[in-house]
């Protein structure tokens, strides 16, 4: 029976990895969490103390025992940091916190390191027809994938040095059953019927469906050729801005009201909203070819399938 840590398994993605890994032959699942009241079903999984990232310090005697870590606790983006100086905060966690774990694993004799990074590590904007690949130049332009990236290349040096497996996994916007942030926030105004001045966006950006993302995570924790890889992950279909919005309006009931984009666009630009610029115009592709070449993995769940379920999920959390 190999034994497999979660960290951040009371959140977003680590919960539904958590229970995913529970139907896995094979695997005792454990969950990582800062407290007991943050374990998810603490009567239904073993779980152990980590404390906080902000300063962590594990004992490696607490990991002994464990064949894999799938770290994916994190500080995570968002879009209007209030910290006085954002990359010291997002350094605090996702740098020297993720290292301190990933010394103490690999002191502990784990076997595989599986870091959950991001798709900012190649950067915030892909050319047109040429789709961000693993093995491209990193450019993190914020520094949330600033921090993503000393992560990577601090983990490399701590996997090389001990031989530790390590993979990292870069996936761009998650979204599935219980979604927050900007992806809600898009949900409630298409619930609303409120207009949007998003039509007509000639864009392509990836996205991966929380299904697609726990898939291809237990993947990596079981597969052999994964060691000490990087992969790309997306739902392998490419929606602009204003696709995005259709269907997710037909799959809340509520068909999207779009109207012209381009004067609100160059206001956006204007009062200096660049970056948010980016997100809504601009193209972010994810090339998965090594992810299915390699591991032979294909996305489980079509977008489509994937935001039907999403705005379900939505819906009915609504009506409570």
């Amino acid at each position: 029976m190999r034994r497999v840590l979660v960290t951040g398994a009371s959140g977003f993605v680590g919960r539904a990895l958590m229970h995913r890994l529970t139907a896995e032959a094979g695997i005792e699942p454990i969950a990582g969490v800062r407290r007991i009241t943050e374990c998810p079903n603490p009567e239904s999984f073993e779980y152990l103390e980590l404390g906080s990232l902000e300063d962590f310090k594990v004992d490696p005697l607490q990991l002994r025992g464990l064949s894999v870590l799938v770290h994916a606790a994190a500080r995570v983006h968002v879009m209007n940091d209030s910290a006085g100086d954002p990359l010291r905060e997002f350094r605090r966690v996702n740098v020297e916190g993720s290292l301190a774990l990933a010394s103490a694993a690999a002191q502990a004799g784990v076997r595989r390191f599986v870091f959950l990074s991001s798709a900012k590590v190649n950067g915030e904007e892909s050319a047109p027809g040429a789709p961000f690949r693993s093995d491209d130049n990193p450019m993190p332009s914020d520094a949330y994938g600033q921090s993503k990236y000393e992560a990577e290349m601090g983990l490399r040096k701590i996997a090389a040095d001990s031989g530790m497996e390590l993979v990292i996994v870069r996936p761009p916007l998650v979204y599935g059953p219980g979604v927050r942030a900007n992806f809600l926030t898009m949900m409630r105004w298409l619930s609303l019927g409120i207009p949007l001045p998003l039509s007509g966006i000639d864009n392509r950006r990836s996205l991966v469906a929380l299904d697609n993302l726990v898939d291809l995570l237990v993947c990596c924790v079981n597969h052999p050729a994964a060691a000490n890889q990087t992969f790309l992950v997306s739902d392998g279909e490419d929606l602009s801005t204003s696709e995005l919005l259709a269907r997710l309006g037909s799959a809340l009931g509520h068909p999207a009201r779009l109207w012209g984009s381009g004067a609100v666009r160059k206001l956006l630009l204007l009062a200096g909203r660049r970056s948010l610029v980016q997100r809504l115009y601009g193209s972010l592709q994810l090339d998965i070819a090594l992810t299915r070449e390699v591991l032979g993995w294909r996305p489980v769940v079509n977008s489509e399938e994937a935001l039907r379920e999403t705005a379900a999920y939505f819906l009915q959390r609504a009506k409570c």
